[in-house]
């Protein structure tokens, strides 16, 4: 599948460093130093024109993860053209300082079922919930 890529300020990627990765690596268009307990939404200086049936989500890098920062994993839907934004949060005690370049998340196009809302869907299930089916 190919998806039209958007340039924005700082464009760079998204890159897939191995042919089979799930993800394609989106990267920091700007410094942003992320504070404590802190989120910040990363410019990535990107932009898709996802088709109908598809949406987008940046993922954590393991890496960061390791180090405390976590992407928030937003929808990204078809019908935006706007920059993506890699949304961070630093879950530490300790300003992080994301560099322009440096990689910030994982960038994954899955396909989406649309679906129909409706109020009767006939027999009621019960407004049990949190282990009422009692596991053993």
């Amino acid at each position: 599948m190919k998806v039209k890529v958007i340039k924005f300020d700082n464009y760079k990627g998204p890159r897939r460093e191995h042919y089979n990765d799930s993800g394609a690596d989106v990267f920091a268009a700007e410094d942003v130093l992320i504070n404590p307990h802190c989120v910040y939404a990363v410019p990535t200086g990107v932009g898709l024109e996802l088709p109908d049936g598809y949406d987008a989500v940046i993922h954590c890098k393991s890496g960061l993860s390791k180090k405390g920062i976590w992407a928030s994993n937003a929808p990204i839907d078809a019908g935006y053209r706007g920059e993506i934004h890699a949304i961070l949060q630093n879950t530490t005690d300790t300003p992080y300082l994301v560099l322009s370049g440096e990689k910030v998340g994982q960038l994954v196009v899955r396909p989406v079922i649309y679906t129909e809302f409706v109020e009767d869907l006939g027999e009621e299930r019960g407004t049990n919930g949190f282990g009422s089916t009692k596991m053993v």
